[in-house]
């Protein structure tokens, strides 16, 4: 008998733990809004990056822990091989990265890329094809940064990395010391999550703010409380056979284990970026897929940011596998993604210029 005390009031103990330390603000009331989704059906390329992402699955269902991993970055770094790219990569050692420079842009016109890859694969390798498409849908120097990656950095090595790039950016180019005329943040997916996290952290410390932010199926909320982190499983072929499990696990030991492993609160906005002030922000556009598990996150950023009085747009396309801009020349859809960028971008500076 006194043991059963005992349990119980260690599990009392847990439940009173977990809802002070992580104390989640309900954001349902998010999910009202309706966002139109594209008008349109998933090209016959998509269904050949599908069967790419089946390949990757069966010849890494026998692995596991870091030799896993390990296959994960080392697949990921051959994405754009073979891709037809236009721009100079150049090598930067500190801040580690690499400048992509598409011929004859403007370097005084700058994009901070940050790659995604759940914060423990990707490299400024792997994106090449959307930075090369972005230095020359921006007409800029775009400077992907190589940050510390998890498991063997701490979460926040790569936060500081990040910092440190932008702030690093704003007066320095390819060439050397110059202040840049027009810079835009962007990163996917993981690194979309920086990218939100970082204009916020710009604006609480006084850093000149980007003139524009892109964030390509960002995560914003490691809580995993948004209703498509789970209902989406079975149409995500890419997140749901990898996290899907996760639906299994109940949020709280979720958010413990979250905090063991990112020695950051769920909570946290620097971890999740739709739990902080979203207000006073540059305009933003966001990417997503209506059928990816990240989708109600965008949801959720775009809706509270538009509430606190930033301007973010949300384009969600149908049937997309998750960032599908990076298969480039096989999807018409990542075209129409990058041509959709150019013209926020343009119309950003149009309305500087009123």
């Amino acid at each position: 008998m006194d043991i059963i005390w005992i349990v119980l009031a260690i599990v009392l103990l847990i439940v009173a733990a977990t809802f002070f330390l992580f104390r989640i603000e309900d954001l349902s009331h998010l999910d009202d809004r309706d966002y139109p989704v594209r008008k349109s059906t998933p090209s016959e390329g998509h269904q050949q990056v599908l069967g790419q992402l089946r390949e990757l699955r069966e010849a890494a269902k026998d692995l596991k822990g870091k030799a896993r991993l390990m296959a994960l970055r080392q697949h990921m770094d051959t994405l754009s091989e073979g891709m037809e790219l236009v721009s100079e990569f150049r090598h930067n050692e500190d801040p580690r990265g690499e400048w992509v420079i598409a011929p004859g842009v403007d370097t005084r016109r700058r994009v901070l890329y940050i790659h995604g890859g759940a914060w423990a694969a990707g490299s400024p390798r792997s994106h090449r094809t959307i930075t090369d498409r972005f230095s020359r849908i921006a007409n800029a120097a775009v400077f992907a940064v190589d940050y510390r990656l998890m498991p063997e950095y701490r979460f926040m090595d790569g936060v500081r990395d990040c910092q440190r790039a932008y702030s690093w950016l704003l007066d320095h180019g390819p060439e050397g010391r110059e202040r840049a005329s027009f810079v835009v943040v962007a990163g996917d997916s993981a690194g979309g999550s920086h990218t939100l996290s970082l204009l916020a952290w710009a604006r609480d410390n006084g850093l000149r703010q980007a003139d524009a932010a892109v964030a390509l199926a960002p995560s914003t909320d490691l809580t995993l409380t948004a209703p498509s982190n789970r209902n989406n499983i079975p149409t995500d072929p890419l997140l749901g056979p990898v996290f899907g499990g996760l639906a299994k696990i109940p949020l709280p030991i979720i958010w413990w284990g979250t905090l063991a492993a990112f020695r950051v609160s769920p909570t946290n906005p620097v971890a999740s970026p739709l739990r902080g002030s979203l207000a006073n922000l540059p305009p933003t556009l966001i990417h997503a897929s209506d059928t990816e598990m990240l989708l109600d996150n965008a949801r959720r950023y775009a809706a509270k940011a538009q509430s606190e009085g930033s301007v973010v747009e949300l384009h969600t396309w149908p049937g997309m596998v998750h960032v599908w801009h990076i298969f480039g020349d096989m999807l018409p859809e990542a075209e129409e993604a990058f041509e959709d960028i150019r013209e926020f971008l343009a119309d950003v500076e149009a309305g500087k210029s009123e």
